[in-house]
């Protein structure tokens, strides 16, 4: 039976550890971007609250603070760079005291900021 680890801190450790391990697998429908590492065969799961594309380290797009929607306008560009090229994405920044990831796509250079709501990493 697997192990389950509620924080943030197995992925940073994760990360910092072995960097070039960690892939990028899927979306889940519930908003939770699975990331999986083959050196420790551990799966991350980031439970999203929200995702914002930025072109290189510019927003794409200025956003109004107080609309919800603006949240997740990125979500849809995530997914189709999942669809389409998903090698091509990688962990590059995280934060586990503000519930921060960065995604970075190789391939069509795009960011993705998630704020992420919360952490789990289950462990074989």
């Amino acid at each position: 039976m697997a192990q389950v680890f509620r924080s943030g801190a197995f992925l940073q450790q994760c990360w910092s550890v072995h960097p070039l391990c960690i892939a990028v697998k899927r979306l889940a429908d519930d908003r939770t971007l699975i990331l999986s590492c083959s050196s420790c065969r551990s799966v991350h799961h980031l439970a999203l609250a929200s995702v914002v594309v930025r072109a290189a380290a510019v927003p794409a797009e200025s956003a109004d603070a107080g609309e919800p929607a603006d949240a997740w306008k990125g979500q849809g560009q995530l997914t189709g760079c999942l669809e389409t090229h998903a090698t091509a994405l990688s962990l590059r920044e995280m934060d586990v005291f503000e519930d921060l990831a960065l995604i970075r796509c190789a391939e069509c250079r795009r960011h993705y900021a998630l704020t992420v709501a919360a952490f789990e990493t289950h462990q074989k």
